[in-house]
């Protein structure tokens, strides 16, 4: 039976500073664990005054996670400690696995017009926690657009729809992250694994989502979905842009501290005391 999930939280996020003084408003974080396992984090940021960005977010360890930075409008300069360097522009991803340790800088270029971006935190299962650092760049040309039906546009970053792949795989908690459009009045009920957490957020204009929800959800709001079958959402009378997100709850215990999450506090020591060595980005990596 394919029971429609209803919708069991609503968040409307925070506004907060991160990086050397970054504003962007954060969705969920540390305070929502486990409701959004495996999902740690995710941050909106963005605006069309460039102080409130072009600080950035210079160079950082992370270690236990993965990064994915989802780019709707400007740019982000990126570089690491593999030794990657690349910009993501409007309508790119990067995908990062840290692993066992990696040391980046995301930095926004200034622009004329809006910057927009998302940056959503993954966590890893335990015996992928100490796995050797990854780093993937999807640019925007790679990600498949599909329309199963008049007024609804897909772009499928992973997961896959009416057949279509997206380019983000083999990934530890098998995600699906689509960038969904529907036009005034089109709908779209898209099944989802049962085991899955789900959750949306509205990137722009107006919707209904789950059979429950007696309001539209505007740009800015989340919601959480209840374990079930499908995802339901229909636009009101004007258009409704919002993220999909799921994967597969891992089920462990969370120890986290700043960019690092491990398993217990003694991981947690052992990751800052690297950082503080030297010995953060393992040899041979």
């Amino acid at each position: 039976m394919n029971r429609s999930r209803s919708v069991v939280l609503l968040l409307n996020g925070q506004a907060t500073v991160e990086g050397a003084g970054v504003r962007l408003k954060r969705i969920f974080g540390y305070p929502e664990v486990p409701r959004f396992d495996p999902f740690l984090l995710l941050d909106d940021f963005g605006s069309d005054n460039p102080d409130d960005y072009i600080a950035g977010f210079p160079w950082h360890p992370h270690r236990g996670i993965e990064t994915v930075t989802y780019m709707m409008s400007g740019e982000v300069e990126h570089s690491d400690s593999l030794g990657n360097q690349g910009v993501i522009g409007a309508g790119d991803m990067q995908w990062m696995t840290a692993g066992s340790g990696i040391i980046h800088q995301e930095m926004p270029r200034r622009v004329d017009d809006d910057l927009r971006g998302f940056q959503l935190w993954v966590n890893l299962p335990a015996a992928s926690k100490m796995t050797a650092p990854r780093y993937r760049e999807v640019q925007a040309k790679s990600i498949p657009v599909v329309s199963p039906h008049p007024g609804l546009t897909i772009k499928v970053i992973a997961g896959e729809m009416v057949g279509v792949r997206g380019p983000v795989q083999d990934v530890s908690v098998k995600p699906v992250y689509l960038d969904i459009t529907l036009e005034p009045g089109a709908d779209i009920e898209h099944p989802t694994p049962p085991s899955h957490t789900v959750f949306a957020y509205a990137v722009s204009g107006a919707g209904v989502v789950g059979p429950n929800s007696a309001h539209e959800r505007r740009a800015g709001q989340l919601a959480l979905f209840a374990p079930g079958g499908s995802v339901t959402a229909k636009a009101g009378e004007q258009h409704f842009r919002f993220l999909l997100v799921s994967g597969q709850p891992l089920q462990e215990p969370v120890a986290w501290s700043g960019p690092i999450v491990m398993n217990t506090r003694e991981e947690l020591a052992d990751a800052f005391r690297d950082y503080q060595e030297g010995q953060f980005v393992k040899e041979g990596q």
